[in-house]
């Protein structure tokens, strides 16, 4: 690709965390580096550039829509990378998806949408192998923290010759808002799931991003739903954990890791997220609520998304698509992931990633925007097709992110 145009296309870049990723790369990006913004409306486009300063003056603007597919296959033609933050990629992503795979261009998205993906895989898996396109997958605070985690763990106990991985937890910690893009993804997740009810498979089962689900270990039920103590996990640890709302997808997408690089995590390996619900007294209960309130408000939504009426109601309950957090809010946000391993010699570690920042904003436009980077600039596995980040990028994304002042460390437990 050393004739293409550009070396990174952010498209996307009018929205709400497309700004905030080009006023990362802004900084991020080597000298000489070769980005474009793109969007449908080549006014708001100019509109940004003029609020991102000088140092993106000369930024080139590429108009380009979701709903046309030229525009893409042109887009995906000029470029080495597109990174995209359009969502809900259910609604409008898969186009891009074929414009890249079609031209051989790598893409990273934000995608918390196990639906999406796996349609990625059937329809354009292949082709995108062919090409050497590397499609690159839930690049944000879903799933990079889970998918880096794990995968330093393997990697430390192959160093450490302490064999293969058997149960492990990750154990979520954070603060930080929620966006109407946020919310729109889950909607359209539900909405489809209410045309198509054999869909729920894919959100339900464990494997349903596996690329071979008959080489998969047999482990018994993997259920993303929790409530116990703390302890439980590892006696280093108090109070008590309940669901992590982004579990059922992060999983998915650690278990697609471990298939894409030849199931290397273990015959046993079983995988979990939970989120801490803090030691006070109440914590039994806020424990309960956080459990009991995720699944209520995933029932409560399907049903609401299979009638005009329930679907207006979600209207005015949630946030706009758009719209996020104030600067303020981002700022003062952080995040925490302890991920808690176990290996078939007895040997037990722990990972910690942590960040500052708001983690599906500031921190998330931090991950986006090096992984974007990693694709244009380094050498990187010869792996191509639908991807996930530890398969992509795993050594370098992580080198990157640390020099990016996000903490990845692996310490024996």
């Amino acid at each position: 690709m050393a004739d293409r145009e550009f070396d990174l296309v952010l498209f996307g870049a009018t929205g709400f965390v497309g700004k905030l990723t080009a006023e990362y790369l802004i900084g991020a990006a080597p000298a000489g580096a070769r980005i474009a913004l793109a969007g449908r409306s080549t006014a708001k486009l100019e509109a940004v550039r003029a609020e991102l300063g000088p140092l993106a003056a000369n930024w080139p603007l590429v108009q380009a829509d979701s709903t046309d597919q030229a525009s893409l296959d042109a887009l995906a033609a000029r470029t080495k990378v597109v990174v995209t933050t359009v969502g809900p990629y259910l609604r409008y992503g898969m186009p891009l998806v074929q414009a890249c795979a079609e031209n051989g261009t790598h893409y990273a998205d934000l995608t918390g949408e196990p639906l999406f993906i796996r349609e990625c895989i059937d329809r354009f898996g292949e082709r995108a192998a062919e090409t050497g396109a590397k499609i690159v997958n839930s690049c944000g605070y879903d799933s990079i923290p889970s998918d880096l985690s794990v995968y330093q763990l393997y990697k430390r106990s192959v160093a450490d010759t302490t064999g293969e991985l058997t149960d492990v937890t990750l154990v979520a910690w954070l603060k930080g808002g929620m966006s109407g893009g946020t919310v729109d993804s889950g909607r359209a997740m539900m909405e489809a799931i209410a045309t198509d009810p054999k869909k729920g498979a894919i959100m339900s089962h464990p494997y349903s991003l596996s690329p071979d689900k008959a080489m998969e270990p047999d482990v018994g039920r993997q259920s993303d739903q929790a409530l116990e103590k703390a302890a439980n996990i590892d006696p280093s640890l108090s109070g008590w954990v309940a669901t992590f709302i982004m579990g059922a997808h992060n999983t998915k997408v650690v278990r697609r890791s471990n298939g894409l690089l030849g199931w290397p995590y273990g015959k046993n390996f079983r995988y979990r997220e939970v989120m801490s619900a803090g030691s006070s007294a109440t914590a039994p209960l806020v424990a309960a609520g956080m459990a009991g309130g995720i699944v209520a408000t995933m029932a409560a939504g399907a049903l609401l998304s299979r009638v005009a009426v329930g679907r207006k109601v979600i209207d005015r309950l949630v946030p706009k698509p758009g719209t996020g957090p104030s600067e303020q809010a981002r700022r003062n946000g952080w995040f925490t992931m302890r991920t808690f391993a176990n290996t078939t010699s007895g040997a037990k570690y722990v990972c910690t990633f942590a960040g500052k920042g708001d983690p599906g904003y500031q921190a998330t436009a931090v991950m986006l925007g090096q992984s974007g980077l990693a694709l244009a600039f380094d050498t990187l596995p010869e792996i191509a097709g639908i991807l996930t980040p530890a398969s992509a990028m795993g050594d370098t994304l992580t080198d990157r992110l640390r020099k990016a002042d996000i903490t990845i460390d692996v310490q024996p437990a």
